[in-house]
C-alpha cells in the first residue's frame, strides 16, 4: 500500500513567494489526512495536486498560522456539494473556534465533527493508528504519530508442503490466520513484519515525550524554525533550531528527518546544513515536494521534488 507525505506549505509564521503556511497531506492508500491548515492551504492544493475529498484534518495547535486556512477549506467542500462526513481533530478550544468562524463563513451541509483530542489518545483506523503526543510550545500543542499495525510474516510454501498442506485454497486460509488440518499459521509463516511510522512534531521545543514517541520513525517531520545562533530565541518562543531537531532525530533513531516551519530569517539550505552536521539524513522539503515511504523491505524514505514528480500526480478528486 502506498504511503507518502505531500507538503502543501513549509514556511513559518509568514508566507513567502516560495513557501506557504503549514500544511501537509498524508496519503495512505485511498486515505487523505491533512496535518495543519495554514492560511491558503486549499489554494496551495488547487495549484498543485488538486483539492481532494480529505478524510480527516488534524490541527496541532490553535496559533493562527496553523488553522487560518480551515474556514475557507470547510466552506469550499460545502460549495462543492460534499456529503461525506469530515472530522477535524485538535486541542481543547477547537470546537469553539470552528463554531465561531462558521457563524461568519457560513454553516456547512455535510456532517462536520470536531474531536478535541487528549494527550495519549489513540485514534484507530483501518490498518493503522494515530497517537496524540503533547509537546512543549506556548499553550497546548500536540504531535501526531501515525503507525501501521504489524503485517503477517512471509508465507513459506516449502514449509507448507513439508507438513502435507496441498497448494490451493488451504494456503490462503493459513495466510489468513486459520489452522488447516492441524497445521497452524505459525508453522508456515515467518515472523510478523513491522509497519511504517510517521511523526509530525507541530511547533515545539525539543522534548523527551516527542523523542520517545518518534522512536524508530521512518520519517520525522519536525519544525526547524531557527538557526543555531538563535537557540535562546527558539527556547523563549517554544520553537526548535534545525540542529536541535537533528539531535532529537538521532536520539530517536529515525530514518529520515524533514525540517519544516522555516523562518523567513534564514535560507533553508543553511538550516539543512547545520542539521546535517548532527544527523546526515536530513532534508528540507519545499512546497509541493513529496516524501515517499515504501514498505521497509522495499527501500528507504525518499524526498521527491515537485519538478520530478509525474505530471499526473494528484491527491484524487481534484478541482
Amino acid at each position: 500500500m502506498d504511503l507518502s507525505i505531500f507538503f502543501a506549505g513549509t514556511g513559518g509564521s509568514q508566507p513567502t513567494l516560495r513557501r506557504g503556511m503549514p500544511g501537509a497531506v498524508i496519503r495512505r492508500g485511498s486515505d487523505r489526512i491533512l496535518i495543519d491548515c495554514g492560511e491558503g492551504t486549499q489554494r496551495q492544493l488547487v495549484r498543485s495536486v488538486g483539492l481532494a475529498e480529505l478524510d480527516e484534518v488534524f490541527i496541532t495547535h490553535l496559533h493562527a498560522d496553523h488553522w487560518l486556512g480551515l474556514p475557507g477549506l470547510l466552506k469550499t467542500f460545502d460549495l462543492r456539494g460534499r456529503e461525506t462526513p469530515l472530522t477535524v481533530h485538535g486541542p481543547r478550544g477547537l470546537a469553539e473556534l470552528i463554531s465561531d468562524v462558521t457563524k461568519h463563513s457560513g454553516r456547512v451541509s455535510y456532517p462536520l465533527h470536531v474531536n478535541e483530542v487528549q494527550p495519549g489518545e489513540v485514534i484507530e483506523r483501518d490498518g493503522y493508528e494515530i497517537a496524540v503526543v503533547p509537546v512543549q510550545h506556548r499553550g497546548t500543542c500536540y504531535a501526531y504519530v501515525l503507525y501501521e499495525l504489524e503485517r503477517p510474516g512471509v508465507f513459506d510454501p516449502a514449509a507448507a508442503r513439508a507438513r502435507g498442506v496441498p497448494e490451493g485454497p488451504a494456503w490462503g486460509r493459513l495466510q489468513r490466520g486459520e489452522t488447516v488440518d492441524g497445521v497452524s499459521p505459525a508453522d508456515v509463516m515467518g515472523p510478523p513484519r513491522p509497519g511504517r511510522k510517521l511523526t509530525f512534531s507541530g511547533d515545539t521545543r525539543p522534548c523527551e515525550a516527542l523523542e520517545i514517541a518518534a522512536h524508530g520513525s521512518d520519517v520525522l517531520v519536525h519544525e526547524g524554525t531557527f538557526g543555531i545562533e538563535d537557540a535562546e530565541r527558539a527556547h523563549e518562543t517554544g520553537h526548535s533550531t534545525g540542529t536541535q531537531a537533528a539531535g532529537l532525530a538521532r536520539a530517536a533513531q529515525v530514518k529520515l528527518l524533514a525540517l519544516n516551519h522555516i523562518s523567513i530569517r534564514y535560507l533553508p539550505r543553511v538550516i539543512r546544513d547545520e542539521a546535517r552536521e548532527i544527523f546526515a539524513n536530513t532534508v528540507v522539503p519545499r512546497d509541493f515536494d513529496v516524501i515517499d515511504v515504501p514498505l521497509p523491505e522495499r527501500g528507504e524514505p525518499e524526498l521527491i521534488r515537485w519538478e520530478d514528480q509525474p505530471a499526473e500526480a494528484s491527491l484524487g478528486s481534484a478541482t
